[in-house]
């Protein structure tokens, strides 16, 4: 069986006091993050922590050597005119469906005749269908808009504009060795294109084109029935759940902006989902989106149909919307459970296949769920700290999704398999295929070798980036505060990690259903001890040692008290590292 790995504490260095005190206005814990997380100059950190007045998007200037947003934009006002169908094509999961109710809503308000089109995971898989295309061109269809889909389907574009289709096609994700041939391409990782940020989610390409459609009617005769502040709670909720990185200025600026809005929704959809989620209206925040709203719409298309998510967000009807978050409701609880059984299953493979003990995991099974192999691979991947290639077998063909750690780059892997793929498409740790059943020994062989010869004598076990070594007196609401400057938090701009070492446990215990998670209280001299929780390890409860050493982040922890019915908030740890005492794999940075 594949260990179990510890991880290794990478403790950032402390900066020179000298320099910290230049940091103004800035207290000097957010400060040290700050300049551990690479902003070494105060100006760098005022720059980041205000990058909300950077996010104005600059779109008009995308201008590509062969295709620009000028193109798209002038047959979409053209189909528009002459009330054309248009047709959305969307992807299934958070960003797709986020991107096709921004594009449809912001087509509707400049009076177009559009509809949305989301592909069913399983009967059509990812990106562009043929099929579905000449289905929408029988039906009239004279335009097709891709969102977060459609820089890898040249074929099917070709296909498309052989059945009469203009299609445009945006998209974020890693560009192939070809460009589809379609009327226009908006994509910012094209090497040709000079819009300045290149790591926008699908639903942030998709919203920088609504920006230019509606400016520019905005400045016509006709004036569009919306407003673009509308769009960005839609931009929040895809880019944080699509994982965006969150240490880009644009990002992080349409996020702060998305939150805002989100906040104050008039969306019945989303004040429904809200209220399922049991989350607090007018505080939200970006990791509630992460965990809480993100895979509750990522349920509809993993053991749906995305359309449920869809018709979530685009209802006005308030009836309809608690009924479509219930159903969200119930589809993520099945979700999570399923999730669960087939990781379970994979790891009796493991345990009964030793030649899966390789550099990359590669197994599967014919009866999961399309919709949770990606969730089986990236538990399993966090878990051993390997790629996972996780498969879903059919009869002829078989469909899977891959998650890879930073030291290997799973799309330019299957990039070298392409000679035996159907298709396939994704990011540098985040990708997924299709592959006929005849080509799966080679398949997997030829992954496998590609992963031991990149990760062969390199030591592989999961790093924590520590931002600052801290002393549990250290800890109150005042550097909880300090600390929410940092938000939105996302991907590559995650909640700080400290570390205290040789913390005293007071109390150690399992709490939550069946046991589950442990908490601690800790020690302080002088000062009431300080709460840590660990989600999923009340296992552990019984081996506590008495001192201990502790990666963490900071979090409030609210509630009402029981006789005085007030508002009670006190700082709370959650741990995401800890070891006995001394026995923690420290590398100081």
């Amino acid at each position: 069986m594949l260990f179990m790995p510890s991880k290794r504490w990478v403790v950032a260095s402390q900066a020179p006091a000298d320099l910290l005190n230049q940091y103004e206005g800035i207290p000097p814990l957010l400060a040290q993050v700050l300049y551990s997380r690479g902003f070494k100059t105060p100006a760098a950190a005022d720059d980041f922590l205000r990058s909300y007045d950077h996010s104005a998007g600059q779109f008009l200037s995308i201008k590509g050597k062969r295709q620009s947003i000028d193109n798209a934009i002038s047959r979409i006002r053209n189909a528009i005119k002459a009330k054309e169908q248009i047709v959305v094509y969307g992807d299934f999961d958070a960003d797709g469906v986020t991107s096709t109710a921004l594009m449809v809503q912001t087509l509707k308000a400049l009076g177009a005749n559009v509809e949305p089109y989301i592909p069913h995971r399983v009967d059509e898989g990812y990106g562009l269908n043929s099929a579905a295309l000449a289905d929408l061109r029988k039906r009239g269809v004279k335009l097709v808009i891709t969102v977060d889909c459609g820089i890898r389907s040249t074929a099917e574009v070709d296909d498309g504009r052989a059945y009469g289709l203009d299609i445009i096609v945006t998209d974020h994700h890693s560009i192939g060795s070809q460009t589809p041939a379609a009327y226009a391409v908006i994509n910012p990782k094209l090497t040709d294109c000079a819009y300045s940020e290149a790591m926008l989610a699908g639903v942030g390409v998709a919203y920088r084109l609504a920006e230019a459609l509606l400016t520019i009617s905005a400045n016509g005769k006709v004036k569009p029935t919306l407003n673009l502040d509308d769009l960005l709670e839609l931009v929040a909720i895809g880019t944080i759940a699509d994982l965006a990185p969150m240490d880009r200025a644009e990002n992080r600026g349409l996020v702060q902006q998305g939150l805002h809005a989100l906040n104050r929704t008039n969306r019945p959809g989303l004040k429904a989902l809200i209220e399922t989620a049991r989350l607090k209206h007018g505080d939200i925040s970006a990791r509630d989106i992460g965990f809480m709203i993100g895979p509750r719409i990522n349920a509809a298309g993993r053991l749906d149909s995305a359309m449920i998510a869809y018709n979530l967000l685009m209802t006005g009807d308030e009836e309809e919307a608690r009924l479509l978050a219930s159903r969200l409701e119930a589809l993520n609880v099945e979700r999570q459970r399923m999730t669960a059984d087939a990781q379970n299953v994979i790891r009796q493979q493991l345990e009964a296949d030793k030649s899966l003990e390789s550099s990359l995991i590669f197994a599967g099974s014919d009866s999961f769920s399309p919709g949770i192999v990606g969730l089986v691979a990236g538990r399993l991947t966090e878990e051993f700290y390997r790629p996972a290639v996780i498969m879903e077998y059919g009869e002829t063909e078989s469909r899977a999704s891959c998650r890879s750690i930073p030291e290997f780059d799973i799309t330019a892997a299957l990039d070298e398999c392409a000679d035996l793929l159907v298709r396939h498409g994704g990011h540098a740790q985040a990708a997924g295929f299709t592959v006929m059943n005849e080509n799966l020994p080679v398949l997997r062989e030829r992954l496998q070798s590609l992963a031991s010869s990149a990760l062969d004598g390199q030591l592989l076990i999961p790093t924590l980036k520590v931002d600052a070594e801290l002393m549990l007196d250290q800890i109150d609401l005042i550097a909880a505060a300090d600390l929410d400057q940092l938000e939105p938090t996302g991907h590559a701009n995650s909640a700080p990690i400290f570390a205290s070492f040789q913390a005293q446990v007071k109390e150690a215990k399992a709490f939550g259903r069946e046991s589950a998670h442990l908490r601690l209280m800790l020690s302080r001299a002088g000062m009431a001890p300080v709460e840590a929780i660990m989600w999923r390890a009340g296992h552990l409860a019984r081996k506590i040692e008495n001192a201990i050493d502790i990666a963490y982040t900071l979090e409030v922890n609210e509630w009402n008290d029981r006789y005085s019915g007030e508002v009670v908030r006190t700082p709370r740890l959650n741990i995401q590292d800890f070891s006995p005492a001394g026995e923690s794999l420290v590398v100081r940075d």
